[in-house]
């Protein structure tokens, strides 16, 4: 943009930048106006125009260039030039309060959710909603797919218990196969261990793990990575007992397959002779297991209400409905120093753990006295591993529970405990245990 003025004054000249196009022309009267006048017009042109073609260029760019009137241009540029405030600030705050009323209302009962956010937006359209039935629409939608979400996360959980809890094809039929080759083959059935090692069973310079299960696969697992992490693999002894329809093909198993140089005995529950109704009270409350596990742990799968549990407090209780925490080889553990009379200190392995590094120094922890050392499952990083108390894992709402637990009391992990026998012996352990089972036999007959 350039400014031309005539030798003589009388005329003057604004035009663009390539000097073809004039904007405009000042005709220029010296009889009406002064030489200082114009010179301060001109001063005021030169300093107005750059502001007025910026202002021109923000409402070409922001549309205002489809209104049709100048009242259009004044309403869009006066609040800004004013410095008004636009009215979207008290369109937010209106629709703020909306939300806030329709979250403490009830969402009605007769209100129709669309299936997804494009049909919501459709029937907008066509239904002129107001913004309150929109709120109520968002939080009916925003509710709905909650609750798909939570029952989905408890349909997860309940199919991994069920996975859990059942023996897959391959397992039962490699069981059957091993306990027919246990009735066919001599070699399934040769002496475990060997007669020159029987000393061996009861000698505690070694390292001795007990493992009691019925799933040959698994003890088949563990035992060898048990073996392949030990820097002193020929110091493992390790104690298998499983029950009468499982001997047969885990003994063929550890026959056919000897993990040297470890030493492996396996032994059927039916060959204790001590392990009588007798001596052992659970064998005829395992019987009724079924009401074990509604007595102490409550029935959380039937008729429970999961709008009040979390996917976490669900998993803890199908854990502890696992048939594995009912079976007899799972209350064996507390009849150790009677299984193992010669033995002064074990390391009991559930059937679910991978050995992967070496577990010799466990038999050089002093307990101080203690019977058992075991790993918190309260303390730690990882929240939803890490954050078992006896609360998990029984109902607190039988007073026997109450009385005696503390559901604050942190849990530890079963999966891998060291027993000293020698300071377990000394203790009412066993006599507890079984005046607990008596209790609930008490309690039962007078329901």
């Amino acid at each position: 943009m350039q400014l031309h003025v005539s030798p003589s004054m009388r005329s003057i000249t604004i035009s663009s930048n390539n000097g073809f196009i004039d904007l405009m022309k000042i005709k220029v009267a010296a009889r009406h106006i002064s030489y200082r006048t114009l010179f301060h017009t001109i001063l005021i042109l030169a300093f107005l125009l750059p502001f007025v073609f910026i202002l021109t260029a923000l409402v070409t760019l922001e549309g205002v260039n489809k209104c049709s009137s100048f009242d259009c241009l004044g309403r869009r540029l006066g609040p800004r030039l004013l410095g008004r405030v636009d009215d979207s600030g008290r369109l937010v705050k209106d629709f703020y309060k909306i939300l806030n009323q329709v979250n403490t209302e009830e969402i009605p009962d007769d209100l129709k959710l669309p299936d997804s956010f494009d049909q919501l937006v459709s029937e907008m359209k066509n239904n002129q909603y107001d913004a309150k039935t929109f709120a109520f629409m968002l939080r009916a939608m925003m509710e709905k797919l909650e609750r798909e979400i939570r029952e989905s996360k408890f349909a997860e959980l309940m199919n991994k218990h069920f996975a859990a809890s059942s023996i897959p094809k391959g397992i039962h039929c490699l069981s059957l196969r091993l306990t027919d080759e246990y009735s066919s083959n001599a070699h399934a059935r040769r002496q475990l261990p060997s007669p020159e090692l029987l000393p061996v069973l009861s000698n505690n310079s070694y390292h001795h793990f007990v493992l009691s299960t019925d799933n040959i696969l698994a003890a088949a697992v563990v035992v060898a990575s048990a073996v392949q992490s030990s820097l002193e693999p020929e110091k493992i002894v390790f104690h298998i007992i499983t029950d009468k329809k499982t001997y047969a093909g885990m003994h063929s198993w550890f026959a056919l397959n000897p993990i040297s140089p470890a030493i492996v005995e396996v032994k059927g529950v039916h060959q204790f002779d001590w392990l009588t109704r007798e001596n052992v009270p659970v064998l005829e409350a395992v019987e009724n297991h079924n009401g074990i596990r509604n007595y102490y742990h409550g029935n959380h799968v039937a008729g429970a209400n999961l709008s009040d549990t979390t996917p976490r407090t669900f998993a803890s209780k199908l854990q502890a409905r696992s048939p594995k925490y009912i079976s007899l080889l799972n209350h064996l553990r507390i009849y150790l120093p009677e299984l193992f009379p010669n033995l002064d200190k074990v390391v009991f392995l559930d059937d679910d753990v991978v050995i992967q590094r070496d577990l010799s120094p466990l038999w050089e922890i002093d307990l101080r006295g203690k019977v058992n050392g075991a790993v918190e499952t309260c303390k730690g990083e990882d929240e939803w591993v890490m954050s078992k108390r006896f609360r998990n894992y029984f109902n607190f709402s039988h007073p026997l529970i109450m009385k005696h637990l503390d559901p604050d009391e942190c849990a530890w992990a079963y999966g891998m405990n060291i027993f000293d026998l020698r300071a377990w012996r000394k203790t009412n352990i066993r006599e507890k245990y079984h005046s607990w089972l008596k209790e609930h036999d008490v309690l039962e007959t007078e329901e």
